[in-house]
């Protein structure tokens, strides 16, 4: 599937900012199931410097600073993305038993390191607590998979937990979104990280985006979509045991990573589109900043996901209605008065 995404993030400052270094994730990676096809980044006003580099995951952020004073940034991300649903790599263990797959994540001196057990550990929103491995318990049954043990906490927390975007900001604790059971993906998320960290899995945050559909008989609405996020999670490979040599991608070549989204209690599909990768919302933040000046600030994001077809499907209607405005106008008739 072809995907266009434009995701545009409008900050309006007063007073105005004086100076600024911003470090942006909105360029979608390039997987197994998705290829970017291409990618475009505006900004105004135009920043001094600019650059742009892979982080320790993989991703790829810009950087960029603003040297002049300005009351207003508008940064417009615009993406056509080629997905497909994403498949298990070859030689991983599917059926492995979590108990043993947490075996190999173990401390043991003089092991080799494994890249994938950087995510067994808590991170700045997922930290340790009691409660995500009470929470957890119920899907870990003894001998069970760990992909059905993701599969089973997915389907739960879509069952548990309420969707209120109203219910929990940006910095609330993922443990008081637990006790709640409410949020909003980015909660569901680290929830679910949390759980599998607390039972020595390692387990990773992904952002990105997920197509939505008008309701019938209605256009979809420009801006009118929002950033997603869900998780993968860890699966070791039959022939190593999870302790390969590690790449960018942050696994072995026999392991690989499974995905999940609990916000909607299913595997992504060719409908969703990857941004970043990383321990928790912290390392893949779209945007975040260092200001001199604007001490207030309102901010306002839109993003539109939609198939490449529709885009191109509304382009030729707009152009075939200006063809036909511009015939008629020719075909009127002149009022010799005005000659």
């Amino acid at each position: 599937m072809l995907l266009h995404v434009t995701h545009e993030t409008r900050y309006e400052y007063s007073p105005p900012v004086e100076t600024a270094q911003h470090l942006a994730h909105l360029k979608p990676l390039a997987t197994g199931s998705q290829r970017l096809v291409s990618h475009k980044l505006a900004i105004e006003p135009q920043p001094a410097q600019r650059s742009e580099q892979p982080d320790v995951y993989g991703n790829m952020r810009a950087f960029f600073a603003l040297e002049s004073t300005h009351d207003s940034l508008v940064v417009t991300a615009e993406s056509v993305v080629e997905t497909s649903t994403p498949l298990l790599a070859p030689g991983i263990a599917r059926d492995m038993p979590w108990e043993a797959v947490r075996e190999r994540f173990r401390y043991r001196k003089d092991a080799t390191f494994d890249p994938a057990s950087e995510f067994v550990f808590p991170s700045p929103y997922v930290p340790r607590h009691d409660d995500f491995a009470a929470y957890a318990r119920a899907s870990f049954a003894p001998e069970r998979s760990t992909f059905d043990v993701a599969m089973d906490l997915t389907e739960r927390m879509y069952r548990d937990f309420a969707y209120d975007a109203d219910s929990t900001e940006i910095n609330t604790p993922a443990v008081e979104a637990l006790a709640q059971r409410k949020g909003v993906c980015q909660d569901f998320a680290h929830i679910m990280i949390a759980c599998f960290r607390a039972m020595g899995l390692p387990a990773r945050y992904v952002s990105g985006y997920l197509l939505t559909q008008p309701p019938p008989g209605q256009p979809r609405l420009v801006g009118a979509d929002a950033s997603h996020a869900w998780v993968s999670v860890y699966l070791p490979g039959e022939s190593d045991g999870g302790n390969g040599n590690g790449n960018s991608d942050g696994h072995d070549s026999a392991g690989g990573w499974a995905e999940f989204d609990p916000t909607n209690g299913r595997q992504p599909g060719e409908d969703y589109v990857a941004l970043a990768i990383g321990r928790d919302y912290s390392d893949v933040s779209p945007m975040r900043g260092v200001l001199h000046g604007g001490a207030r600030h309102t901010l306002k994001v839109g993003v539109t996901v939609r198939p490449i077809e529709e885009l191109r499907t509304q382009a030729a209607e707009a152009a075939q209605s200006q063809s036909q405005t511009q015939s008629q106008i020719e075909s009127q008739p002149i009022d010799k008065d005005l000659q």
